[in-house]
This record gives structure tokens, C-alpha cells and sequence, in this order.
């Protein structure tokens, strides 16, 4: 079963290049990204990887754990972490899971049968302090994941998770933002005191409230 938006993501234990993790308990009161890659030793994820480890300043900002799964073993993983690490010129800094039994493939639906049934998808889950899942983005095995894209929707969550607004296209950090429907136009002064623009009676916008 797919796992939709807003569902507890699934718990597990697990081995990992940093030893037995339970997801859970490893997340803490911290927001997570958990990815999932086909095997070791495959060229994009080997740039992904590199590239979220060279990121972690900015996921630490935003107190944000990020944790890759991987259908073989611990001992390949510390094998292919050299690679990365000399290939992309990083030091990796977050767990890979050994995934040998495909047990988290299964509990978040990534396997891909119409490859073949051990096939994982390439999907990232951004997953709240509540443990409740607020995205998923499913890649195709050519192309490397945005990882600026996936800090900018994160970006939109935390806001919007605390705040009565919503994103609007091509939005980045900073910028204004739509004030939510349920809020009545004359109770926009009282809410948003930076002020705010009515483009239609159901569009208004106001500068970011935590900015």
C-alpha cells in the first residue's frame, strides 16, 4: 500500500552504516528526509549522496536528519562510502540503511514491480516531528533529485506547519506568501501586521510572517 500524506510514516529498526537505528527514535524531535536508492554502487545515487552530505549545514538550519536506504549490506555501504567521499569530495555524515531483507522497502512501497521485485523507486519522504509523512517525490532512475528543491519545499512546511499561509509558485524563503482562505480579508491587519495585497477576494498576499 502506497504511503499517502499525512499517514505516520513507518517505524523500523535497523542496521546501518552507523549502526542499529531505530527510525523513530533517531529522529527525535527532528524533522527527516529518508531516501531510498536501488543498490550501492550506482552512479547517480553516488552523486545524491555526496551532494546531502555536503548540504548538512543547511539541513541542520532547519533541524532536519536525513537517512538513505540501500538494499545491500553494511559491509558494501562502508565500501561504497569511500567512493563517495573521494569522488564528491565530502565527508559522509548521515546512515545508510542496510536493507538486505527489503523489510523499509516494503513498509514504504518501493519496491517496483514493473522493474523487477527486488527494484527499489528512487522516492524521498519528508517526514514531520509528529512522525506524519508531508511529502513524497518519486525520481526516475536517470535523473539526480534537486536536493535545493527538496530544502525549498521543506522550507515551505516548517512555515506553513506554524503559520495560516500557503506557498505560491516558484516560492522561495524570503518572499511573500498567500494568506489561507479561511482567514477573513478584514482579519488580515489584525494577523499579518507587515501588511498585505488583495489580488482577488480569494488570492491576498502578505510579506513572510516569520522573516
Amino acid at each position: 500500500m502506497a504511503i499517502k500524506l499525512g499517514q505516520v510514516a513507518p517505524n523500523f529498526t535497523a542496521q546501518t552504516s552507523m549502526g542499529e537505528l531505530n527510525f523513530h527514535e533517531w529522529l527525535g524531535d527532528s524533522w527527516g528526509m529518508l531516501f531510498s536508492h536501488p543498490a550501492d554502487f550506482t552512479p547517480v545515487c553516488t552523486t545524491e549522496l555526496g551532494r546531502t552530505a555536503a548540504l548538512k549545514g543547511e539541513f541542520d538550519k532547519r533541524n532536519v536528519k536525513a537517512m538513505a536506504v540501500s538494499v545491500d549490506g553494511v559491509a558494501s555501504h562502508l565500501d561504497w562510502i569511500k567512493d563517495i567521499e573521494d569522488t564528491q569530495n565530502v565527508e559522509m555524515n548521515f546512515p545508510i540503511v542496510a536493507d538486505e531483507d527489503r523489510k523499509v522497502a516494503e513498509l514504504y512501497d518501493m519496491i517496483h514491480p514493473e522493474v523487477t521485485d527486488k527494484t527499489t523507486v528512487r522516492t524521498v519522504f519528508v517526514i514531520g516531528p509528529d512522525k506524519k509523512v508531508k511529502l513524497t517525490l518519486t525520481y526516475p532512475p536517470a535523473t539526480g533529485r534537486n536536493f535545493l528543491e527538496i530544502i525549498r519545499v521543506i522550507d515551505s512546511l516548517q512555515l506553513t506547519a506554524y503559520h495560516s499561509v500557503a506557498t505560491p509558485a516558484d516560492w522561495k524563503d524570503g518572499e511573500d506568501v498567500i494568506v489561507s482562505p479561511s482567514i477573513k480579508t478584514e482579519d488580515i491587519p489584525e494577523r499579518f501586521p507587515k501588511g498585505h495585497k488583495v489580488i482577488r477576494p480569494y488570492l491576498r498576499t502578505t510579506p513572510q510572517p516569520n522573516k
